[in-house]
């Protein structure tokens, strides 16, 4: 009877011991999952910060590269255009792309702050009118830099959609060109007729600069 309950008592510290183990590792387990989802990123995570760094870092410097980013921007439109002839599909996705450039396009005509919307034109800094006028830089709604990063990201997009069957709805696509011609035409004489009538020009090219006198090294005797 005595060893019964000797060997009784010697398993039950064995017991909690195990339980206490087994207690352990289930909380070192929930600290890791924690860590692992409130603590440091997954690697998937720092794999597209990363890509994401490095795609802001080429657009940084490329942004004074104007002539050569338009230039991409319309080598990827004429491949764009010559895959879409010899695909013979495609005609909607062509026709979204162009609408979409279009309103771009007009933000980017179009100043900052809308003349329509003042109460007093005489509030705050005037729009450039005349070449004779001080010179008034033209903000605009939609800088250039933006302008082309949503233009190439368009571009790209429809050429992705190009490669896939289920965007290929079928149209009769000289309905879409006569649409489009119509539609751009309303849209630019609405915006001329805006231009003209708050007289401001979407650009600054021609305007009078202003330079001091040359220095000519001579020097005057007192």
């Amino acid at each position: 009877m005595k060893r019964r309950v000797a060997r009784a008592a010697d398993r039950q510290p064995r017991v909690t011991q195990r339980q206490h183990l087994d207690r352990k590792d289930s909380m070192s387990e929930g600290d890791s999952s924690a860590e692992s989802i409130h603590g440091k990123p997954s690697a998937i995570a720092s794999f597209f910060t990363r890509l994401g760094q490095i795609y802001q870092s080429w657009l940084d410097k490329s942004t004074p590269f104007s002539a050569v980013r338009w230039a991409v921007t319309l080598l990827l439109t004429a491949i764009y255009m010559i895959r879409v002839y010899i695909l013979q599909g495609w005609y909607i996705v062509t026709y979204a792309l162009g609408i979409y450039h279009l309103n771009l396009f007009i933000a980017f005509l179009s100043p900052k702050v809308d003349p329509s919307l003042l109460d007093d034109p005489d509030d705050g800094p005037s729009l450039p009118t005349k070449q004779n006028e001080e010179f008034r830089p033209f903000i605009r709604r939609l800088p250039e830099f933006k302008f082309w990063h949503s233009a190439t990201k368009g571009i790209v997009v429809a050429m992705i959609c190009t490669f896939f069957e289920a965007f290929n709805v079928p149209v009769f696509w000289p309905i879409l060109v006569m649409y489009f011609i119509m539609l751009f035409c309303i849209t630019m004489k609405r915006q001329i007729k805006h231009m003209i009538k708050y007289r401001y020009l979407p650009f600054t090219h021609g305007k009078r600069t202003y330079r001091g006198k040359e220095d000519t090294g001579k020097t005057f005797a007192s």
